[in-house]
């Protein structure tokens, strides 16, 4: 490994930082003597270290900033300490933790970190990306801070949320991470807390028109291309109505997808699979109920109706077995009020504003929770699931843990034990009776590490629906019947890495055989994918 750098601006760097890891013959020959503590440590000892830190500190906030420092200093440790406890450190490194990072991130911020692209920069994009340091950047994260989790609009403090998600490519990918590339694209905001708020630090100015951002969109879509052309674009917390529309804009022309759509829809499509294995009753005769006719629900329902229709029915059939409530009540055929993509989910229901009486016409045999209204799924609605469904399936996806339309507890509480539960945010497992629940989290984190780590491997030029399809499908498949008896149905986090390079293979299989990469195809898929994953080692210097 040739290091570009030697000295002190070498132990700042945190792509080649070993700190006290560095050999006495490497601190000789990189100018490093006197720099650093005698004492030479291991990778492991270091680890170690870390978590004697980190357990000192006394809130989650405080351990997301501890790690967020140590990624800044020293990028293998970082991430060889994320690997040694996935289960427990993802919470801290994204949701919930990260959504409470995003509310004070002007006020917690120690070091800029990604790339910062204002509106105010319109027809200077391409000279900003060339400022980044790496010239082949791979993936790319892009926000513009317009629907944080369930926390609506907080601007540049949104950059949170693409250095997370970047994080987690690696860490549970296997993505190497001087790929990845975190940008925050700052329209302004319209939340006049942070605008008068002397320690925000995005511009202070009102979003745009509609019209003012896709032309921006545009320019930086066209300069990654120019760029960065073997990039991957993940957009990632827009505003569902942006989302919805920029997704269709460039799916077919980039290399590009929204995580809030389309990763959304596969974890939840991989719960539902999991969760058939629980109830019996196969996927395609799943009737699902959401609470929320977002970009979120929207994204769900059209991947569900595709692997509805792969497992042999009709579109419309598929469509039929799924209906929408949002806040003006359930969406049917009478209503004047619906967008277009709502439209192909409303069915011939008689009206009602009433989320109870909605289940007991319907009879679902899921709801899906995607409204971000804490407790939404109160004990009447539980109740009557548990009245319809001998096991009802209970998904509130809505994050953070706040906005959660209920808790673990709950569920299984006023089901007399017998939801199917899985949650957007981590909940503890809730005894019942004799028996112990683990609840399972519908994190996107299963599913798009693995889409990155096969577009990667396979230098892929799409992203389909397909592909996420077969990631959740790779996700479902791996979960065991010991972890359904519990009513996990997601693989536990503490295999999340095997789990994401088993349904990048399954991924990757669709991109060979739609023929979305220009690379011939090797005999062993799963070989290529584990060639490409990344470990966190330290490489000898000579």
């Amino acid at each position: 490994m040739t290091i570009p750098l030697r000295g002190a601006p070498l132990l700042r760097d945190p792509r080649f930082n070993k700190g006290t890891a560095f050999t006495l013959e490497e601190r000789e020959s990189l100018g490093l003597l006197g720099l650093l503590p005698e004492g030479v440590d291991t990778l492991e000892n270091q680890v170690r270290r870390a978590f004697t830190q980190l357990a000192e500190k006394n809130s989650n906030l405080g351990k997301y900033i501890y790690l967020s420092s140590l990624q800044d200093n020293n990028e293998t440790l970082f991430y060889k300490v994320l690997r040694s406890a996935p289960a427990e450190l993802l919470p801290l490194v994204y949701t919930p933790t990260v959504g409470e990072a995003c509310e004070r991130y002007g006020h917690i911020m120690r070091r800029a970190r990604g790339l910062y692209v204002p509106i105010t920069r319109k027809g200077h994009v391409r000279e900003l990306l060339r400022n980044w340091p790496v010239t082949d950047v791979r993936f790319i994260v892009v926000t513009n801070g317009n629907r944080i989790l369930g926390l609506g609009d907080l601007g540049a403090n949104g950059m949170a949320i693409p250095i997370g998600k970047l994080a987690l490519y690696t860490a549970c990918g296997g993505v190497p991470p001087e790929l990845a590339l975190p940008v925050l694209i700052d329209c302004g905001t319209d939340n006049a807390k942070l605008l008068n708020d002397p320690l925000y630090l995005g511009l202070r100015r009102p979003r745009p028109s509609a019209e003012e951002l896709d032309e921006f969109v545009e320019e930086f879509v066209e300069a990654v291309k120019e760029v960065f052309p073997r990039c991957c674009i993940q957009f990632e917390d827009w505003a569902g109505i942006d989302a919805m529309r920029l997704l269709e804009r460039y799916r077919d022309r980039a290399c590009c997808f929204n995580d809030d759509i389309q990763g959304t829809a596969a974890v939840a499509l991989a719960g539902l699979m999991g969760a058939t294995r629980i109830t019996g009753t196969p996927l395609a005769q799943q009737r699902v109920l959401f609470l929320g006719a977002g970009s979120a629900g929207l994204g769900i329902a059209g991947l569900l109706t595709q692997a509805m229709v792969l497992d042999g029915l009709s579109l419309d059939q598929a469509r039929s077995q799924i209906a929408f409530f949002d806040v003006h009540g359930l969406i049917e055929s009478t209503r004047t009020d619906l967008h277009a993509f709502q439209k192909p989910y409303a069915h011939a229901h008689a009206p009602t504003t009433d989320f109870v009486e909605a289940i007991e016409a319907i009879r679902p045999t899921a709801i899906v929770g995607v409204s971000t209204v804490a407790r939404a799924f109160d004990r009447r609605v539980i109740e009557a699931m548990a009245k319809v469904n001998a096991r009802p399936i209970i998904f509130p996806y809505s994050n953070p843990t706040s906005r959660s339309e209920c808790t673990a507890e709950e569920a299984y509480q006023w089901s007399q034990g017998r939801a199917v539960f899985a949650s957007g945010s981590p909940f503890p497992p809730v005894r019942y009776e004799d028996k112990t629940f683990v609840p399972g989290q519908g994190n996107n984190v299963y599913i798009f590490p693995a889409i990155g780590m096969a577009v990667y491997a396979t230098q892929a030029t799409r992203v389909t629906d397909e592909m996420f399809i077969a990631a959740a499908r790779g996700v479902a498949e791996q979960v065991t019947q010991a972890e359904l008896d519990v009513g996990l149905i997601y693989p536990p986090q503490s295999v999340l890495l095997q789990t994401e390079l088993f349904a990048a293979t399954r991924v990757a299989e669709i991109i060979y055989d739609r023929g979305l990469t220009r690379m011939p195809r090797p005999d062993d898929l799963e070989g290529l994918i584990r060639a490409h994953a990344y470990v966190p080692e330290y490489r000898s210097i000579p």
